[in-house]
């Protein structure tokens, strides 16, 4: 059997034919691969040599996905439901072999295959509603009569992953190979059904596992929604494909799914958080740094200081399987804080000179300029092979940095942290910083599972800035006789996180009244022409990265995308507009890219 295509391939052994897909990176569903796919399974069908059909992945994963990128913009030959009929009623009996990651549109596909055998450590999940989106190729009707109706809610709202042993536990693989060459276990087993006379199994057909839901089901499914995804669309459009499912007419169901789908493709908030899930990729990319750069290796990272930051970022540097060494001079302080981490690869010290091992240092003691400057300047000669960080939210990364001998050695770790959003490393680079620090401090913001975000230093870093406008602006309405519980609801309202102003409480009685609207303007229109200030300072380097700050460091909700793209929904003529009617000089950028039609979240 030749290739189908340069992404798709078929073979035949044993009378098992394996169709080989090839897209790298991550195999995905983009329209040649389901083109291809399609092809292979019409002769593999149509083969009377071919008794059983394995589909198989080359490279590090199974079908991680669909192609984001192509959504709404290229096609295949045939649509998504029309290869999956393909694949699900082919009258001999189809595997799907599973390894890396099986997210998305890749386990719809494995879903219509009749079985499934994973490799250890597979991931599978259906993550659409990250995206504002609701699996659009049968997921929400094929998941409940596999795993049940309440594990299906739970997996959908949640977007969460399952490795391959909790998936084989609720059903949604029949077995986990036994074998490092799942290519070989997969034929294994395909000839083992074979020869057991197994039938082909569609999911489609199954109605064990819906009959039992009952009204309890979906009310627990609506509060984890709320709770988990306040405001957001995509959770109750899941929850009404579930309830179709439950109701036993798979054709119906499907019918329900698609329009739910469509809706949410077609919406502002499926596009924000696109444009989020672009943006946060984005924020890696640095514009200048050098090609060859190379982030030093974190084998070791020190920590200066064992109060609350110090122990925070302790906790997180172990957990990423990073050996720190915790000091502090006060060895009560080290002993409880020792204590409370209760971790045995932590290195406890009151010798800064242990620190010489390390990578990199990061100072976490004190907020006043002249106490960080003494401490770099000490870890300056104590770890002289050492990258120095200043873990701080101050602008006066160079003043710091000049109390050493070798500033271009020194950056700024702001870790953002809140009850509500704590993904965010913003990385403040000094005039002098070196590309090497800045690589490693991408690569540090990586193991944590943060998104690190690039900031100049001044005047005042993106987060610095942003925030204290956003706080002035509800301080001045106080003042003006506006009841902090009304700027609280309007933020609330918006979908920030409860508290995040930290409204004063002791305003006194309430005089004015503003509609939410306006407070939200008043709130947000500052807000934004601050943004366009920081580009135009050179402070961050593109408005997404700025958006990116607000909604991993201060819960912005992501399906609004960010203060610029905020900006770019009102338009921003309409935002100079409103600048100007609050006694603001609209920021020059602002101006620049209104005459020029272009966007400020770029």
């Amino acid at each position: 059997m030749p290739a189908i295509n340069e992404v798709v391939d078929l073979t035949l052994e044993d009378g098992v034919a394996l169709i080989t897909l090839d897209n790298p990176p991550v195999n995905a569903l983009s329209p040649k691969l389901m083109d291809g796919m399609y092809d292979a399974f019409i002769q593999a069908i149509g083969d009377p040599e071919v008794r059983a059909i394995l589909l198989l992945c080359a490279g590090r994963t199974f079908i991680a996905g669909a192609d984001i990128k192509a959504l709404g913009v290229e096609s295949p030959k045939v649509d998504f439901f029309e290869l999956q009929e393909k694949i699900e009623g082919a009258g001999k009996p189809v595997v799907a072999a599973l390894h890396g990651t099986c997210l998305g549109g890749g386990l719809e596909v494995a879903l219509t295959c009749h079985y499934r055998i994973a490799a250890p450590g597979t991931k599978l999940g259906l993550p659409e509603v990250n995206l504002g989106l609701l699996p659009g190729g049968g997921g929400t009707q094929r998941l409940p009569r596999i795993v049940g109706v309440a594990t299906a809610l739970d997996l959908l709202i949640s977007g969460r992953q399952v490795d391959a042993r909790g998936a084989l536990a609720v059903g949604l693989v029949d077995v986990i190979a036994d074998t490092t060459d799942l290519a070989v276990a997969a034929k294994a087993y395909a000839l083992a059904l074979l020869a057991e006379g197994r039938p082909v199994k569609r999911v489609s057909d199954l109605a064990d596992r819906i009959g039992d839901a009952d009204a309890a089901v979906f009310e627990a499914a609506r509060d984890q929604a709320e709770r988990l995804r306040r405001g957001e669309e995509a959770p109750r459009a899941i929850i009404r494909c579930v309830e179709a499912a439950a109701r036993g007419d798979f054709d119906a169901g499907i019918a329900v799914e698609r329009a739910e789908f469509q809706k949410l493709l077609d919406g502002p908030q499926s596009a924000a958080l696109r444009y989020a899930f672009f943006a946060e990729r984005q924020a890696a990319k640095v514009a200048g740094l050098a090609p060859d750069v190379q982030p030093r290796a974190l084998t070791r990272v020190g920590l200066v200081g064992t109060g609350a930051i110090g122990r925070r970022l302790a906790v997180a540097l172990l957990d990423a399987g990073v050996e720190t060494a915790l000091f502090d001079a006060d060895a009560a302080a080290l002993d409880r804080a020792g204590a409370a981490i209760d971790r045995t690869a932590l290195i406890l010290t009151g010798s800064l000179s242990d620190l010489a091992a390390c990578d990199l240092v990061i100072e976490a003691v004190a907020d006043a300029l002249e106490a960080k400057q003494a401490i770099l300047a000490e870890l300056d000669h104590a770890a002289p092979g050492a990258l120095l960080a200043t873990s701080t939210a101050r602008p006066e990364v160079d003043a710091i940095a000049d109390a050493t001998t070798r500033p271009c050695a020194v950056i700024g770790l702001h870790f953002l942290s809140s009850e509500n959003a704590d993904r965010v490393l913003e990385i403040v680079r000094g005039k002098v910083t070196s590309d090497e620090a800045v690589a490693t401090a991408l690569a540090l913001a990586r193991k944590l599972k943060r998104v690190g975000v690039l900031s100049g230093s001044g005047p005042g870093s993106i987060s610095q800035r942003t925030m204290l406008v956003l706080r002035q602006q509800a301080d001045a309405m106080i003042a003006q006789g506006v009841a902090p519980e009304a700027i609280e609801r309007a933020a609330t309202e918006f979908g920030f996180p409860t508290g995040l102003l930290a409204a004063r409480t002791d305003a006194g009685t309430a005089t004015r009244t503003l509609a939410d609207s306006e407070i939200l303007d008043r709130l947000l229109i500052p807000l934004i022409n601050e943004a366009a200030n920081i580009l135009g300072d050179g402070i961050a380097q593109r408005g997404s990265d700025i958006d990116m700050v607000w909604v991993h460091g201060y819960g912005w909700p992501a399906w609004r995308g960010g203060p610029t793209y905020h900006a770019d929904l009102l338009g921003l003529p309409s935002v100079i507009e409103k600048v100007q009617s609050f006694g603001f000089n609209p920021a020059p950028r602002l101006v620049e890219y209104a005459a020029a039609g272009r966007k400020l979240a770029g």
